[in-house]
């Protein structure tokens, strides 16, 4: 473990049950997670797949968030990065970290390493550690990619993660990913892609599986609502800037 993160979590030990979670500079995001932002998302996701975000102004661009969203498609991972206006750090198989070029590009892009095999434990550890740093850490509440895109077997460990390190949760719905690149898909569809970000949920009370369980299924039912609205219409974007996912000007 980093001397940084020991520190910080030196720090949340002292600090007294009732006060809120210290915020925690996020790290800013490397000209190479930028340029594979700009360059490659954008493109890919606003031109190809038509894309759009509404709910942007409650993204909390600042200290520890638990991203959570469906998983219909291999391409959620950078779109919510993109359409969120700050990093977001996923597992990625430690082996795909040896990889010559690919390697350095998901590092730089906020993905940590999970050897293959890992307990679950160990995993919620490393996804921990990320968020005392002061990422936003995506969690796919099914666990896998579902044929339908919507959430039907949640886990709790998003809960768990936000019950750990203190940080709110924020339900994100990715409509159509499923049918542009779902499971059994060889090729891409090019159908719209739209993302409904949610309100932030507060982190479970405790760590007791009741208070898990209620957070959990509050994410649920928030994600399935939004994407039960359905495609985004002109009238409901927000100002062009926040629509791309981009932070708003100083």
């Amino acid at each position: 473990m980093n001397r940084p993160v020991a520190a910080v979590k030196r720090a949340l030990r002292r600090r007294k049950p009732a006060e809120p979670p210290a915020l925690i500079r996020t790290p800013r995001p490397s000209l190479t997670y930028r340029l594979i932002s700009y360059l490659l998302v954008f493109p890919v996701f606003r031109l190809l797949f038509r894309g759009r975000t509404s709910g942007n102004a409650k993204v909390p661009l600042e200290g520890a968030l638990v991203v959570v969203a469906n998983h219909g498609s291999h391409l959620d991972p950078p779109l919510l990065g993109h359409a969120l206006g700050r990093p977001v750090a996923f597992m990625a198989k430690a082996e795909l970290f040896r990889v010559p070029i690919l390697g350095q590009i998901i590092r730089a892009c906020g993905a940590y390493p999970v050897a293959r095999g890992a307990s679950d434990r160990e995993a919620i550890r490393t996804a921990t550690d990320r968020l005392l740093q002061g990422w936003a850490t995506g969690v796919f509440i099914d666990g896998s990619r579902q044929a339908d895109g919507r959430v039907n077997a949640p886990q709790a460990g998003a809960a768990l993660l936000a019950a750990r390190a203190g940080a709110p949760l924020l339900p994100v719905a990715i409509i159509n990913s499923h049918r542009a690149l779902g499971r059994g898909q060889a090729s891409a569809r090019l159908v719209p892609i739209h993302i409904r970000i949610g309100t932030p949920i507060p982190p479970p009370a405790s760590r007791r599986r009741p208070d898990l369980d209620a957070v959990t299924a509050a994410c649920q039912a928030q994600i399935n609502a939004l994407l039960d609205q359905g495609l985004i219409n002109d009238r409901s974007l927000p100002p062009a800037s926040q629509a791309d996912g981009l932070p708003p000007s100083p």
